[in-house]
């Protein structure tokens, strides 16, 4: 058989799926509008290493699966590198879409997201329910501090303090009987969110424990079990990187650039891909900050001398991203190089293992 040389660019929706089938030369050979049930049979009728170009939006990584199945050659992308390619920009529509992911997927030095297994989705589904458990429990605390201070009752922005405040005879007899009914309800389902709360926490730190590379990660102080599950069913082995800075540029760890002229010109971080991941990595980045500021000297690790130093030049902001982008690199090194964590692996890097007869030349 010859090398198949169509690309076929998909505009993934609920019901309705736009293709677009792009030539060896890159025009367009064919447009076409399937259902749902009439885009997977399709899928079993096209030859097999087919390059079938996809956004990494939801619903991908399963048609990305399909094809896999099928001997198809699925590419995920983001959506902001397909975005260039379309042609009008003022005029977005299911074709136009198509047509420019085919495109893009044809582009030699395009990057493509790698596609997810389904183990990974599942541990993933765990972290994004527990995050709207999260933001639910926090609305629900608001409502009923709002509604406790429409009638003089004020409480402290803690949940401690909410429990003391709900349980207090003294405030449930100042406050009016209606109004009673309505605030054992809300506190109800309050208490409801905050127990599936714990169960999210409970099975994901179950899913870390078992995981050999979940349990090497969380040797790295400042990375729990939440971080460690969320890194191995985000990245998996690390393979998708060449090296820990692709890793933290990913998560959006590094300076954006504005570099003209040989003079370069370093922003604040980007803040681009995997959010989730970042604010986990910088909230952990917080306990490290403050377990090095508390430990002594004589004991400290070669890190924790290191957050000691950056704590006193620079501001909390900056040693925060600073030490994520450091955990971010480990952690790519251990996921990539099946490695435990060393906190003396700085002591092999070429640039301290200089040669004796070097150094005594340095000194001369």
């Amino acid at each position: 058989m010859g090398t198949v040389s169509q690309t076929m660019g998909v505009d993934l929706a609920k019901h309705v799926f736009s293709i677009c089938e792009l030539d060896e030369t890159g025009r367009v050979c064919q447009r076409r509008d399937l259902q749902r049930a009439a885009f997977a049979a399709w899928l079993t009728q096209l030859p097999a290493g087919t390059v079938v170009a996809m956004e990494a939006c939801s619903g991908a990584h399963h048609w990305a699966r399909r094809c896999l199945s099928h001997g198809l050659a699925p590419k995920l992308m983001a959506a902001q590198f397909v975005k260039p390619f379309r042609k009008s920009q003022a005029n977005k529509n299911d074709r136009n879409d198509a047509e420019a992911i085919a495109t893009a997927a044809r582009q030699g030095n395009m990057r493509f997201v790698s596609v997810k297994t389904v183990e990974q989705q599942a541990r993933l589904s765990w972290h994004r329910v527990r995050e709207g458990y999260k933001t639910e429990a926090l609305a629900i605390g608001n409502r009923l501090r709002g509604l406790l201070a429409e009638f003089g009752v004020v409480v402290a922005q803690r949940d401690e303090a909410l429990r003391r405040a709900l349980g207090d005879a003294s405030i449930q007899a100042s406050l009016p009987a209606m109004l009673g009914e309505l605030l054992d309800a809300l506190a109800g389902h309050w208490r409801q969110v905050h127990e599936r709360l714990a169960e999210c926490d409970a099975r994901i730190a179950a899913h870390a424990r078992a995981d050999v590379r979940s349990v090497r990660a969380q040797r790295i102080l400042g990375v729990g079990p939440l971080t460690a599950d969320a890194v191995v069913a985000s990245v998996g082995d690390g393979q998708d990187f060449r090296n820990g800075r692709q890793l933290s540029a990913w998560l959006g760890l590094t300076p954006v650039q504005r570099s003209s002229g040989g003079k370069d010109r370093l922003g604040s971080i980007s803040c681009r891909g995997d959010s989730y991941l970042r604010t986990l990595l910088i909230q952990g980045a917080r306990s490290s900050v403050q377990r090095a500021k508390a430990v002594a000297v004589e004991k400290a690790t070669p890190e924790q001398v290191w957050i000691k130093d950056l704590s006193n030049r620079l501001p909390l902001g900056k040693v925060l991203v600073a030490i994520a982008n450091k955990h971010a690199r480990q952690l790519w090194a251990m996921l990539a190089r099946q490695e435990d964590y060393d906190p003396d692996a700085w002591l092999k890097h070429p640039m301290v293992q200089r040669p004796a007869s070097r150094k005594a030349t340095m000194m001369v």
